[in-house]
């Protein structure tokens, strides 16, 4: 019993954070979501907002963040997974 009284905070914690990594995989790995980043940051760059190389950087982060979050729908395809 006290050792229950005494984890309990630490097992909230921990779900918590789960629950909070979850989502953020969500937006992360959300190819949708990426596709609209790309389009705001190539607008972005068009009206001069940001430079050409921070253009560059951001593109390349989010295409990378695209290739991963494909490849991880196409593995979750072959495992029969749910997205």
């Amino acid at each position: 019993m006290i050792h229950k009284l005494v984890t309990f905070p630490i097992d909230i914690v921990v779900k918590v954070g789960e629950q909070v990594k979850k989502e953020v995989d969500k937006e992360w790995y959300n190819l949708e979501h990426i596709q609209k980043k790309l389009m705001q940051l190539q607008m972005m760059y068009e009206l001069d907002e940001i430079s050409e190389q921070v253009y560059e950087e951001k593109e390349a982060e989010l295409i990378a963040r695209y290739e991963a979050a494909k490849r991880l729908e196409m593995e979750r395809l072959e495992e029969g997974m749910p997205e």
